[in-house]
C-alpha cells in the first residue's frame, strides 16, 4: 500500500512542530497574562450539540462519526432503500467531530455553570475539523486558538481582545490591521435602505465582497430584487469610514446609532493604550452573522493577501441553545494554520526556535564513548538540552550530524581530553573552539 494521508491534513516534521509550538506559546502566554484560564473539550461532540449552530452550509461541513458496532442494524430501512442520506444519518450517527471551539465552549458553560465564576475568561488551543474543500491556507484539520469572556456585557472586553491581537502579532513579527464593525450598524444600514426584512441576505452578500468584489455583490443582490438606487445608497453607506459621519446617518436610539456608540466606546477604551498595529472602523465588515449580535473584529495582514488571520465578536445569548439564557459574551480566534504558513514563507521565526538541542557531545574513540555518556548526563542534570553521537565515527561525520540538528555547540572528547579532564568546546556557527572544564562549559551554556 502506498502511504498517504487524507486531503486537507498534514504531517509536521520536528522543525515544524517546534515552530508551531512557538506560535502557540506566544498566544498562550499573552492569554494568561490577560487573566484567561485554559480548558479543553472532547474531540467528539453529540451531533445534536453541533447541528443547527453553523447554518445549513456549516452542517454540510460537519464530520459525522458512525455509531459503534453494527451501525446498520438500527438504520432507518426506508431511508436506506430510498438513498435518503440525510434521514439515514440520524439513525447511524450520533456524534461528530467538533467544527469549532465556540459551540463546545457554550455547551461547557451550560454544563458547568454552577462551578464557574462569572465573568468567566477562558482560552482553548485545540484542533477542529471541517469537511471543506482544501486550498491554500484552508485545511480540513487545523488548530484554533480561542479566547472568550462570558457573563458580562462590558465593552471593555472588546478593547481587551483587540489588545490581545495587537500584542500577539507584534511578538510574532507580523504587521496587521484590525478591523472593527458592529452587527447593529449593518442592521441599521438595512433599515435606512428599507430592507430590514431582508437583512440576512443583504449582510451575507456584503460578507462576500472581499472575495467577489462590489460588482459581485451587485449581481447577487440584483438577482434577489434589490433595485439600483438601493444599491447605490448601500455602496455610499459602507464606504463611510469615519464613525461620526456614519453615526449622523442614523436616528438617535436606532440600532445603527447604538452600534456606532458601542464602537466609539471601544475606541475610547483603547485611547492612551500603547498599540503596535493600525485599528480601523470598517462598516463593510460582516462575519459570524448567525451568532454575532454586537461588535465584530477581524485581523488581516497589511497586504491582505492571505485573508483573515483571526476574528471574533460579541454574542448575546450563545448558551441559550443549551438552556442557559441571558449569558452574554465576546470572543476571538486565531487562525493558527495561516499564521504558521505566513511565518514560514516570510522567514519570521527566530533562529533559536529551531535549536531543539543546545549542545551535542562527540566521541573520538571507543574509550571516550562511556565517558561521553556520563558528560551528557551531567549536562542534562544541569537542565541543558543535550545529546550525544552514539558511536566514535569520523569527526567530520559527527560535526555534520550536529549541523543538521542545528545544534549551536558541540563538545569534543578524545584521548587527550579524557586524560586532561578538559574538553574541546566548539561553536558551530563561528568554528571557534577552546579547551574548558565541564563546569565552565555548563556556565557558558547557561549564559548563552
Amino acid at each position: 500500500m502506498k502511504p498517504a494521508i487524507p486531503k486537507g491534513t498534514r504531517d509536521f516534521n520536528p522543525t515544524e512542530v517546534v515552530r508551531r509550538r512557538y506560535i502557540f506559546n506566544v498566544i498562550r502566554n499573552v492569554f494568561e497574562r490577560f487573566g484567561y484560564w485554559e480548558i479543553e473539550t472532547p474531540v467528539l461532540e453529540n451531533l445534536a450539540t453541533l447541528t443547527g449552530k453553523y447554518g445549513a452550509e456549516g452542517d454540510q461541513l460537519l464530520f459525522k462519526v458512525l455509531n459503534n458496532g453494527d451501525f446498520l442494524a438500527k438504520a432507518d430501512q426506508k431511508a436506506l432503500e430510498n438513498r435518503d442520506s440525510r434521514t439515514l444519518l440520524n439513525s447511524i450517527s450520533r456524534r461528530g467531530m467538533r467544527y469549532d471551539l465556540t459551540v463546545p465552549f457554550a455547551r461547557y458553560v451550560a454544563m458547568h455553570q454552577n462551578e464557574i465564576t462569572f465573568p468567566f475568561k477562558r482560552y482553548q488551543i485545540q484542533p477542529v475539523w471541517r469537511a471543506d474543500r482544501p486550498q491554500k491556507g484552508r485545511y480540513q484539520e487545523f488548530f484554533q486558538c480561542d479566547a472568550d469572556v462570558v457573563g458580562s456585557d462590558s465593552l471593555i472586553y472588546e478593547a481587551e481582545l483587540v489588545k490581545i491581537y495587537d500584542e500577539v502579532f507584534y511578538q510574532l513579527g507580523i504587521p496587521i490591521i484590525i478591523r472593527l464593525n458592529n452587527r447593529k450598524i449593518l442592521f441599521g444600514i438595512s433599515e435606512i435602505l428599507g430592507e430590514s426584512n431582508r437583512f440576512p441576505h443583504l449582510a451575507t452578500a456584503i460578507d462576500k465582497m472581499e472575495r467577489i468584489g462590489w460588482q459581485g455583490v451587485v449581481k447577487d443582490l440584483s438577482s434577489s430584487g434589490f433595485d439600483e438606487p438601493t444599491l447605490h445608497r448601500l455602496r455610499d453607506l459602507i464606504n463611510i469610514k469615519e464613525l461620526p459621519e456614519l453615526e449622523s446617518q442614523f436616528v438617535e436610539g436606532s440600532s445603527g446609532h447604538i452600534g456606532c456608540r458601542e464602537i466609539s466606546t471601544v475606541f475610547k477604551y483603547l485611547q492612551g493604550v500603547d498599540l503596535n498595529c493600525q485599528i480601523i472602523f470598517d462598516p463593510a465588515l460582516a462575519r459570524g452573522l448567525t451568532y454575532y449580535t454586537g461588535c465584530i473584529i477581524e485581523v488581516a495582514t497589511e497586504t491582505g493577501e492571505l485573508g483573515s488571520l483571526g476574528g471574533g465578536g460579541r454574542y448575546a445569548d450563545l448558551t441559550g441553545m443549551f438552556g442557559l439564557s441571558g449569558v452574554e459574551g465576546t470572543g476571538i480566534s486565531f487562525g493558527a494554520e495561516r499564521i504558521f504558513d505566513l511565518m514560514t514563507s516570510d522567514g519570521l521565526f527566530p533562529s533559536t526556535v529551531d535549536q531543539a538541542v543546545q549542545v551535542i557531545v562527540l566521541s573520538l574513540d571507543k574509550n571516550c564513548l562511556e565517558h561521553s555518556f556520563q558528560v551528557t548526563h551531567k549536562l542534562r542534570k544541569a537542565n541543558i538540552s543535550s545529546d550525544m553521537y552514539p558511536e566514535p565515527s569520523r569527526l567530520k561525520k559527527q560535526l555534520k550530524y550536529a549541523d543538521n540538528l542545528r545544534a549551536p555547540f558541540v563538545i569534543i572528547i578524545g584521548p587527550e581530553e579524557l586524560i586532561a579532564g578538559m574538553y574541546t568546546f566548539r561553536s558551530m556557527q563561528s568554528g571557534e573552539q577552546t579547551s574548558l572544564s565541564l563546569d565552565n562549559i555548563i556556565s557558558l551554556l547557561k549564559q548563552a
